[in-house]
């Protein structure tokens, strides 16, 4: 059985990238600043650099019911850009559904002998692949809003071996991060990572990431799995840089809320990867 951590009411430890491990000693914590990183150990800045980074600190904690709504917000904001992401960035890795779409092209010129409709085929198929990505992702949207993030609490901050946190900087929830333990096979999942897009590029989803490892170690869990229908490169180098290792992929995924109609798989193709952090042999 696996022992709950203790509640985390302050600053989370947030081992740099030279380590290979998630270690738990005060000498290997860091402060996280959008400036620049220094060791706890190191010595102390000036008033006004204190001042000045006790501002851009990042912190990391439990979930609180105050939080639901900036959660709900970043949440959805993160899975509503998946829409464009799917429906136009997504076709890259879709040769097969290139080729059809080309093959529709042709057709629609040696039926209709109309430029003009062969020319604007293209855009017509662009913009129906739009709609159901659309239809698609607001129906698991509201699959999950109504599921696990209805009620936060019940799904992960009261089961043993699961929590939720958020990352607040300046006072503000700008990520969010759970981690779900699965005990038959005695691994823990990451889920709902996502950081408000007006606080990017300061290293706030590697340290809710980091967050999770420590939690999965903590409680002697033997590794950290991961699932993602994630279309940027940005992401699988997230999960990459933090010590994932990819181990497979499903072409045309299906997501809650899905109805799978023949339209629907025609517009609408997602790849969903797995991913695996060993942290010690079972």
């Amino acid at each position: 059985m696996h022992c709950s951590s203790p509640k985390m009411v302050c600053e989370t430890k947030i081992v740099s990238d030279e380590h290979e491990a998630i270690a738990g000693t005060k000498k290997d914590s860091i402060i996280v600043s959008s400036a620049q990183m220094w060791t706890s150990s190191s010595p102390s800045p000036s008033a006004l650099e204190s001042k000045v980074e006790k501002r851009d600190q990042v912190f990391i904690r439990e979930f609180e019911r105050s939080d639901h709504k900036e959660v709900s917000r970043i949440f959805s904001e993160g899975i509503m850009e998946r829409i464009p992401n799917s429906a136009f960035r997504g076709l890259k890795q879709q040769t097969r559904t290139q080729f059809i779409y080309a093959f529709l092209t042709v057709m629609c010129y040696f039926m209709t002998k109309s430029f003009t409709l062969t020319f604007c085929t293209p855009f017509i198929l662009m913009g129906t692949r739009y709609y159901y990505s659309r239809k698609v992702i607001l129906n698991y949207l509201d699959c999950a809003l109504h599921t696990d993030m209805a009620d936060i609490e019940a799904y992960y901050m009261k089961p043993t071996g699961s929590c939720f946190w958020v990352a607040v900087l300046q006072g503000q929830v700008v990520g969010i991060v759970a981690a779900q333990g699965r005990e038959d096979d005695n691994t823990v999942e990451l889920r709902r990572m996502s950081v408000d897009s007006h606080f990017r590029g300061k290293g706030i989803a590697k340290a809710l990431g980091r967050r999770v490892l420590e939690f999965a170690m903590l409680n002697n869990y033997s590794a950290v799995v991961l699932g993602t229908t994630a279309v940027k490169m940005a992401a699988h180098k997230l999960y990459e840089s933090l010590g994932f290792r990819r181990v497979g992929d499903t072409e045309d995924h299906t997501l809650p809320g899905m109805t799978r109609s023949a339209l629907e798989r025609l517009f609408f193709q997602i790849r969903y990867s797995r991913y695996r952090l060993q942290l010690h042999e079972e």
